[in-house]
């Protein structure tokens, strides 16, 4: 599996991020197939040595971005739990399009974020970081949610939180395959997620 490592001197670490930098809009250019060691060098304007420094391939490069990007993600749904946390379950069930939006922001403005995104469904050691990214969303959503649905079992509630994660990665790359319009599709994914807060096989009579 590819690694890389992270440097720890200053001077180090403007070289490592213009190596990552020069990899993300490569990869919105030529996609993952073109890209290679040599290439992101010369955009960056370092040498093979630098990036071996760091990086054991193309894969290790793109597992890099794809870490900076879900942490920006992880970071902004921090902020939306911290933002949410004492509403009551119908304010959270309306402000889930909120924290879709902001995704949708995030990986907007990063560059190869769609590839990044496409890579992690199709190289196969890169796939852990999806999931690994994917059940965190799950489990502090569903940590967020499960005060507010005591009556429900955990274990279907973690479920359909699961699932919901799933849907909203599935919107934002939609939204950037497709020429559609946002807001529409904003409104129709507020009717979705708004319907998995409802268990009518846990209402009380």
């Amino acid at each position: 599996m590819s690694s890389h490592r992270k440097p720890v001197q200053a001077r180090a670490q403007r070289t490592y991020d213009a190596l990552l930098d020069a990899a993300g809009h490569l990869l919105g250019e030529v996609g993952v197939e073109r890209i290679s060691s040599n290439m992101i060098c010369e955009r960056a304007g370092t040498t093979p040595p630098a990036f071996y420094r760091y990086f054991d391939d193309k894969y290790a490069i793109i597992a890099a971005l794809a870490e900076r990007l879900m942490k920006r993600q992880n970071v902004a749904l921090e902020t939306w739990v911290a933002r949410y946390a004492g509403a009551k379950l119908d304010v959270l069930a309306g402000k889930t399009v909120e924290l879709l939006r902001m995704m949708h922001a995030i990986t907007s403005s990063e560059p190869g974020a769609l590839w990044i995104m496409r890579s992690l469904h199709a190289v196969p050691s890169l796939t852990h970081i999806r999931l690994q990214s994917h059940n965190f969303v799950a489990d502090t959503l569903t940590d967020l949610y499960a005060p507010h649905l005591p009556h429900v079992d955990r274990a279907l509630l973690r479920r359909r939180t699961r699932l919901s994660v799933e849907l909203a990665y599935s919107i934002d790359e939609m939204l950037k395959e497709e020429d559609v319009d946002p807001e529409a599709v904003f409104a129709d994914a507020g009717f979705v997620f708004k319907a998995m807060f409802d268990y009518p096989e846990y209402r009380r009579p």
